[in-house]
């Protein structure tokens, strides 16, 4: 019996429709909740992301502060444009779309970001409260794929949770997060250095994959009945298409699926919730810096 498909995108659908809901009701009260995303240069792959992003805020009634800079934008520069939105009182969550040019330090750009506008979850701060397990702005995608699991009806409670990738944007965070009391899952995090990965992943309950290459989770490393996160998105040639290319994931969906008991696509899997997620966060940022909830 082939998986369930989960779909990302219509979940994503109704966590945006519940933000824009209470947006009205904070606007009611003279709030527009304000977000700034940050692109710098011309990459397509974040001009992509970011359009997604501005449509998404767009749709849910929310202001869009949003700014296009030239590739050799200065590191001084672009810290001086953060200082200015850390002290607008008007703009409520900001973002600045990685990656950024070689001349720029990531890590300076994202520690200049204001924790409470920090929407991307990713200032030491945050990151640290998330470690803690106190109340933070959590990352879009691991806090996306909590949601999916959460909406599927996905039992975390005493499961056995494997993720591949240790990335600070997805693999650590979501480790951390299904490990926590509300989701007490028991986790396993691997990588490049894991030994015997197809051992350890036939024990899970829940495999979440974020490697960036695709084909890293085939149909044999799959317990029957498993349930299959797939965050990856990878561009490989694809002469039938328009584009000559076609997006994949990091899982062999087309086999794994006849193993697993629940599947996210790609597309249209975890990444409509990564934005989904971030207009929930600035939602949030605007409700904590005006003292309310709606």
């Amino acid at each position: 019996m082939s998986a369930v498909i989960i779909d990302g995108k219509q979940i994503a659908e109704d966590v945006k429709a519940d933000v824009a809901r209470k947006v009205a009701l904070l606007k009611e009260k003279g709030i527009t909740p304000c977000l700034a995303v940050i692109l710098v240069g011309e990459n397509p792959a974040s001009v992509s992301y970011v359009t997604g992003k501005r449509n998404a805020l767009a749709a849910a009634g929310m202001e869009d502060r949003s700014l296009i800079l030239p590739e050799d934008t200065s590191e001084e520069k672009l810290l001086s444009i953060i200082s200015d939105l850390n002290a607008d009182k008007s703009v409520h969550g900001i973002l600045v779309q990685l990656p950024l040019p070689e001349h720029i330090n990531e890590q300076k750009v994202i520690n200049a970001i204001s924790p409470e506008k920090d929407v991307d979850g990713f200032h030491p701060v945050n990151a640290g409260k998330l470690l803690l397990g106190e109340k933070s702005f959590l990352p879009c995608t691991p806090h996306g794929i909590c949601v999916l699991l959460k909406q599927m009806n996905i039992k975390t409670d005493g499961s056995r949770t494997v993720v591949i990738g240790r990335s600070n944007i997805v693999g650590k965070p979501v480790s951390i997060l299904l490990s926590r009391k509300e989701y007490n899952s028991t986790v396993t995090m691997c990588h490049t250095g894991t030994k015997n990965l197809p051992e350890i992943t036939k024990q899970a309950d829940i495999v979440i994959v974020a490697s960036g290459h695709p084909g890293t989770l085939t149909a044999d490393m799959v317990k029957e009945g498993a349930v299959v996160i797939d965050v990856g998105v990878n561009r490989i040639p694809d002469s039938t298409k328009k584009s000559g290319f076609r997006l994949v994931g990091d899982v062999d969906f087309e086999n794994v699926k006849e193993v697993a008991s629940y599947i996210t696509p790609v597309p249209k899997g975890v990444g409509p919730m990564t934005i989904a997620m971030l207009i929930y966060n600035t939602l949030e940022a605007a409700e904590r810096q005006n003292g309310l909830s709606v």
